[in-house]
């Protein structure tokens, strides 16, 4: 992998974590385009680590009042006033906990890295943009139930199926459960962060294959273009949530589902 290579990866990763179109299906296209072939997992995974860091950033004041409780729960101090986000942590590892068995099973079946099941993804994952063009959701945290956990965590797992977005189907499954804009895309990043840790530990093992194919310098430039572009995603996605224009990636995703469906397979 050149360094260009990586940069382009980087970019892609960075604005697609974010936005509705699925980071892991461009990585595939832009694979098979450039001709990379195989690229050890645990690239992918580092490059969303620094998605990660850019979620942790924007949503540094929830996250550490998360952070706060657990650890209040853990040494018994806790007070009335951590009930809220004590539901929260719960509802966050129901999501984990169910995203982490579909996620499993859908690689068990060997649907990762496939360019046509990539390209029917994307189709699908427009249309699923689309049923939300409608939609007037109302509930926030307060009103959220176990079931809203357990939807949206199913939607994580089929979205780790490149071409599925993680956050247009998380988001959209959220909104379409009644969950309002803001709480919908805020809860689809927190429940990110325990997933992309549980594959980077499930994909240490794949360390020496990436160093051994992909050099130290192009990693180290991926990730920073990685971490700049996806703030900037991010940034443009709470602002389309907030105006109501979530859907119009659809008109991007199905056509280059059609694209990825003719012409890659």
């Amino acid at each position: 992998m050149t360094l260009l290579q990586g940069i382009i990866l980087g970019i892609s990763q960075g604005i697609a974590e974010f936005l509705p179109v699925s980071s892991s299906g461009h990585l595939v296209v832009l694979r098979q385009v450039m001709g990379l072939g195989d690229v050890p997992k645990l690239f992918d995974i580092l490059l969303h680590i620094a998605t990660l860091f850019v979620v942790i950033y924007v949503y540094r004041v929830k996250v550490l009042r998360l952070l706060r409780a657990l650890w209040k729960f853990i040494t018994r101090n806790t007070s009335e006033e951590d009930g809220a986000d004590l539901r929260m942590i719960l509802f966050v590892l129901i999501s984990t906990f169910i995203t982490g068995v579909i996620g499993v099973s859908f690689e068990s079946l060997g649907l990762i890295e496939n360019i046509t099941v990539t390209s029917l993804a994307f189709i699908g994952t427009g249309l699923l943009l689309l049923s939300t063009l409608f939609l007037k959701p109302t509930r926030g945290y307060e009103q959220l139930k176990w079931t809203d956990s357990v939807i949206v965590g199913f939607a994580q797992g089929i979205g780790t199926i490149p071409g599925v977005s993680r956050s247009g189907s998380t988001i959209s499954a959220a909104m379409l459960g009644g969950m309002d804009r803001e709480t919908a895309g805020e809860y689809s990043f927190i429940i990110s962060i325990p997933a992309i840790l549980g594959a980077l530990v499930l994909d240490m093992g794949e360390a020496g294959d990436l160093f051994s194919q992909v050099s130290l310098d192009v990693i180290v430039v991926s990730f920073l273009v990685t971490v700049v572009s996806g703030y900037f995603a991010l940034s443009l996605l709470i602002k389309l949530l907030q105006k109501g224009t979530f859907y119009f990636f659809s008109f991007y995703l199905i056509p280059l589902g059609l694209l990825s469906f003719i012409f890659l397979r």
